[in-house]
């Protein structure tokens, strides 16, 4: 039962999205520190070299409740509760709100919003019953602004940090931990599969936004770009330092941006008036040319 008393020493971590990237380096960094890590991914084999380092892996599809069910109770089977749930479960979605298909941003918020809710979910019981525990959500730079060709994967991560400040406040009580993590331009590659995603032609009403923008984005995430988001990209690991840094404090922050681009920019969304914010994103980010004619589209003269 996910509700069982006991407690572990030190508390077992159970960490989605263990197979590569952020995830995985969590999953290295806390073992390294002595914790009982459970390591999950959809496929295990993608994670058998983290189980041959002496983790503990688990089979987890964070859109399946059965399946999310069946990974916490494993953790909780052996330690009575889940003392750290890092969600880090998640994927991007690329391109403009008028042209992207509802399906896929349903499979978005699937994975990104209500996969981490459904964890969540599940661990909180035992968590409550041990008076003790600590959930990370992994959002994003993005979970402070949107730009354009990202605004699905913005909106979700938007959803997971409101959604982690109510909880912060109801579940405060029962001396359950909430922080959320916001990191800027990380190289993994969940950043090689965003930038595939963009469409590569010219054609339809956004021109040949789609090709600039995966450029960009490429630039950024294999360190060969000039711009600002490229000069300050983050490792996985700076991540994960994180993320054992607010395992170690008694009384963590609630938001842990990483990375100078982090710190920044979303300081200055804060500080900014709206229409100043809009103009350095439309200065820093690509965004389709108003200035080029497609076929079909017309305009005054």
């Amino acid at each position: 039962m996910t509700g069982a008393p006991r407690r572990a020493t030190p508390p077992a971590a159970l960490v989605t999205g263990g197979s590569s990237g952020i995830g995985r380096a969590v999953a290295l960094r806390l073992h390294r520190a002595g914790i009982p890590v459970y390591a999950t991914a959809r496929r295990l084999d993608r994670v058998a070299d983290l189980a041959a380092a002496g983790m503990r892996t688990v089979e987890l599809d964070v859109t399946d409740d059965n399946s999310a069910r069946a990974a916490v109770d494993r953790v909780v089977g052996d330690h009575g509760s889940v003392g750290l749930l890092v969600n880090n479960a998640g994927f991007g979605l690329p391109g403009t709100i008028e042209e992207t298909d509802i399906d896929r941003v349903r499979q978005q918020f699937e994975t990104n919003f209500f996969g981490m809710v459904r964890m969540t979910q599940l661990v909180l019981p035992g968590m409550r019953a041990a008076r003790a525990g600590t959930v990370v959500n992994m959002s994003s730079i993005f979970g402070g602004f949107a730009t354009p060709g990202g605004g699905f994967y913005a909106a979700s991560k938007h959803a997971v940090e409101a959604q982690s400040d109510a909880l912060r406040l109801e579940v405060a009580q029962f001396r359950i931990r909430v922080v959320v993590v916001q990191p800027g331009p990380v190289r993994t590659p969940w950043g090689e599969r965003y930038v595939a995603g963009f469409p590569a032609g010219d054609d339809g009403p956004y021109g040949d936004f789609g090709r600039r923008a995966g450029a960009y984005y490429a630039a950024i995430y294999s360190g060969d770009g000039r711009g600002l988001a490229a000069r300050f990209t983050v490792s996985a690991d700076d991540v994960a330092r994180v993320v054992e840094r607010v395992l170690r404090r008694r009384r963590p922050r609630s938001h842990y941006p990483v990375g100078m681009l982090a710190r920044s920019v979303l300081g200055m969304r804060h500080l900014l008036p709206r229409p100043a914010f809009d103009a350095f994103v439309r200065r820093q980010f690509p965004r389709p040319d108003p200035r080029v004619r497609r076929p079909g589209v017309t305009r005054a003269e």
